[in-house]
């Protein structure tokens, strides 16, 4: 998922959630302060209704409370780069950075 905030802050988020289960995910991100939680959880409920989907498809089962946070990491995505103007006809750039989330569900082994 893409989302309209510097990678590094939401690399500090995603930090907590990897390799917890996936409930335990879903806590440490409610009470979570940061404005970042927002499109992590949504990314998160994503790759659970993947799993689920790909298990359905699969004529399998899956737990939801099996499932655990395999891998989850921040890269960063396109930059919009935009000026604003200054002093004595002169421009400074601002970088508008985004992020690319991405979580992988499995279940405990």
């Amino acid at each position: 998922m893409k989302v309209g905030m510097s990678p590094r802050k939401v690399r500090m988020v995603v930090d907590l959630i990897r390799g917890r289960s996936v409930n335990e995910a879903y806590s440490i991100l409610k009470f979570s302060k940061r404005r970042a939680t927002a499109p992590i959880e949504k990314t998160l409920r994503s790759a659970v209704a993947n799993a689920q989907q790909k298990a359905d498809a699969e004529k399998a089962y899956v737990d939801v409370d099996e499932l655990v946070v395999r891998e989850a990491y921040v890269n960063e995505g396109p930059t919009m780069k935009r000026f604003s103007p200054r002093a004595m006809g002169r421009a400074t750039p601002i970088m508008k950075r985004t992020a690319q989330i991405t979580i992988i569900v499995d279940r405990k082994e």
